[in-house]
């Protein structure tokens, strides 16, 4: 009897430690189910180590970017349940391991994971060797030990996403507060000072972060989270939607979601372009390749917007593309889980070339870790900016120094011709441009046409060819990490005179832009409005070539004196070039000479020898091209 009720006591103890079990693992995925990953991880902690629970502990250490224990906790799973995981399994266990520094081990997976082979020591190798710029960084001081993140610039201050206001309610994802938007002014680009909270208009009780404003400060973009969570596939997800606010008598008003945003998805992390007509954002909206793409959308004249357009499989992969920041070289930067790198998210670089973005480059292992490292924004002519990390355990910020990595050279050659017969063009001019715009070098080719530059790996770069009398030709190019241009790049120059019938060449080899005859009045260089209707046909020449050099040239006749036929010529020159600058042409490309009577078409060179159309013949302007 006594060992019956031993036995019973041990089966009610029993099944009373499976059902508070089961009570535990309920609860922990009904907070895993809910994002609250920090919660989750800790009540996971205590259950049986099953194939569900090692999986979303795992899952809910990599979502708060613990790769140490989600590394452990995940190499524990794929050693008693390997062969049933899925391959997302296998990525989020790689990019853990990479984290760590496991790189010989993580590439199994990632193998496993894309079907193809990978060595990460090799490829990381080949980054430090080819990243265009070493950076030197050193953390802000922002006042606050619990996370900061996504610094921009604003005016003569910064502006950044924080989770310091301890009075905030805690955000079950992490555990910390929601985050708000703050401004603050710098000192010597490492130290924040005079810290204060955007208005109430702006930061709510929910998430505000990633805010960038227009060069004149009046407008601004920034993330907001949505209060309710709504049912997205099996999931109820509170979304994150882009808004806008403008600045109006000291206030941030007229505050709302942009048009493509929705309930449904989120749109985050938005940028502009140098000319503040293009937005830039990440999102997993419906057509989104990954778990977030980048996309770009038209801001027009009226403030409105185009539709939103995803940039592609060359800057988005199956997994997350987030941050972009479009620099004033017109540089795509952005951060990446799904290229290859050091771990978490690292930051890219992708040129624009000739209006598209060119295969994005690893900006190497002095500003990416094993964590993540995302929200960079960079002051292109000066060489610093800066970028967050949670390298340290927490979101920080950290300033940067950029030099120039010690890179070897690499050679771009080839010849100039004419576009149409093929023909080398001997002496043309061909230079090279960095992406600053700024001239690196020049060369006039000789009788092969041939030209050769250095150059350096993973750059933007454009050549320019010019020679007289040809429409000056620029191509814009990148260079691969083997230095090896990414496009076929030909020169190819087109004459002026194969481009417009007006466009002549004379029998003495000049060329030049044959207009209707210009009548001025007796005596008189002003131009009347014949004169201006002929004139414009020229104008429009010269805007439609904005490269084209003229001078102007005006003759006279024989008849009257040599001494008042000069000095009226040059007066008509000038008068015809004036008219040229007051239709929006350049001084700078015009130039004015009056000849008098000194360069006759015929034999008329004195007085009462001729008719008086073959002394009309020699009263002419003439526009010759001189580039």
């Amino acid at each position: 009897m006594k060992k019956n009720r031993y036995i019973l006591a041990s089966l009610l103890l029993f099944g009373g430690l499976i059902f508070a079990q089961s009570n535990t693992l309920k609860r922990a995925n009904k907070l895993f189910d809910m994002k609250a990953y920090y919660e989750a991880a800790q009540v996971y902690e205590a259950n049986e180590h099953t194939q569900e629970v090692l999986k979303n502990l795992g899952d809910s250490y990599y979502y708060n970017s613990n790769f140490e224990k989600a590394s452990k906790t995940y190499r524990e799973l794929y050693l008693k349940y390997g062969d049933s995981l899925n391959k997302d399994c296998d990525f989020r266990f790689a990019q853990a391991l990479k984290g760590v520094g496991a790189y010989e081990e993580a590439d199994k997976y990632l193998s496993r994971h894309y079907n193809k082979t990978f060595n990460t020591s090799d490829s990381l190798a080949s980054i430090e060797k080819s990243t265009p710029h070493n950076f030197k960084l050193k953390e802000i001081n922002t006042q606050n030990p619990i996370g900061d993140f996504g610094m921009s610039y604003f005016n003569d201050k910064v502006v950044f996403s924080s989770s310091r206001n301890t009075d905030a309610s805690a955000y079950v994802w992490n555990n910390l507060p929601y985050l708000d938007l703050y401004t603050a002014s710098i000192v010597n680009d490492t130290v924040l000072k005079e810290i204060v909270p955007l208005p109430k208009s702006i930061n709510t009780k929910m998430h505000e972060s990633s805010a960038v404003f227009t060069k004149d400060g009046m407008t601004m973009y920034f993330n907001r989270t949505g209060k309710k969570r709504k049912k997205t596939g099996q999931d109820k997800i509170a979304q994150v939607k882009l808004y806008r606010a403008e600045f109006i008598e000291g206030d941030w008003t007229n505050i709302e979601a942009l048009p493509f945003t929705s309930d449904l998805y989120s749109t985050v992390h938005p940028t502009l372009s140098k000319d503040e007509k293009t937005l830039y954002f990440s999102s997993d909206m419906p057509g989104s390749l990954g778990g977030f793409d980048i996309y770009k959308v038209a801001i027009n004249d009226d403030g409105t917007f185009g539709e939103p357009e995803n940039l592609g499989h060359l800057i988005n992969t199956e997994n997350r593309e987030q941050f972009p920041f479009i620099s004033a070289y017109d540089v795509l930067y952005f951060s990446s889980d799904g290229q290859q790198g050091y771990g978490g998210l690292d930051v890219f670089r992708s040129n624009s070339i000739n209006g598209d973005f060119d295969t994005p480059v690893n900006l190497g292992g002095t500003i990416n870790s094993g964590l993540d490292d995302f929200s960079f924004a960079v002051l292109e002519k000066e060489n610093k900016g800066n970028v967050s990390s949670n390298r340290t355990g927490s979101d920080r910020i950290f300033a940067f120094e950029r030099v120039r990595n010690d890179l070897s050279k690499y050679l771009v050659e080839g010849v100039i011709q004419d576009k149409i017969s093929d023909e080398l063009l001997v002496g043309a001019k061909v230079e090279l441009f960095d992406e600053s715009g700024e001239s690196i070098a020049e060369m006039v080719v000789g009788d092969d046409a041939y030209y050769m530059f250095k150059i350096e790996p993973n750059k933007k770069y454009k050549f320019r060819g010019t020679k007289k009398a040809y429409i000056p030709e620029d191509i814009e190019f990148s260079t691969d990490k083997e230095g090896k241009v990414q496009q076929n790049i030909k020169l190819a120059l087109q004459a002026y005179t194969t481009a417009e019938e007006r466009i002549q060449e004379n029998k003495k080899g000049v060329v030049q832009v044959k207009l209707d005859k210009i009548y001025f009045n007796f005596s008189s260089a002003k131009i009347n409005e014949g004169a201006a209707n002929t004139l414009n046909v020229l104008v429009d020449l010269m805007k439609k070539y904005p490269y084209m050099e003229v001078e102007v040239s005006a003759h006279t006749d024989a008849r009257g004196r040599a001494e008042f036929n000069l000095e009226l010529s040059k007066m008509r020159a000038s008068s015809t070039m004036e008219y040229l600058v007051s239709q929006g042409i350049e001084r700078s490309r015009l130039s004015s000479v009056g000849y008098g009577e000194m360069q006759p078409l015929n034999n008329c060179v004195k007085e009462n020898m001729c008719s008086e159309s073959e002394y009309n013949v020699n009263r002419r302007c003439e526009f010759t091209i001189l580039n």
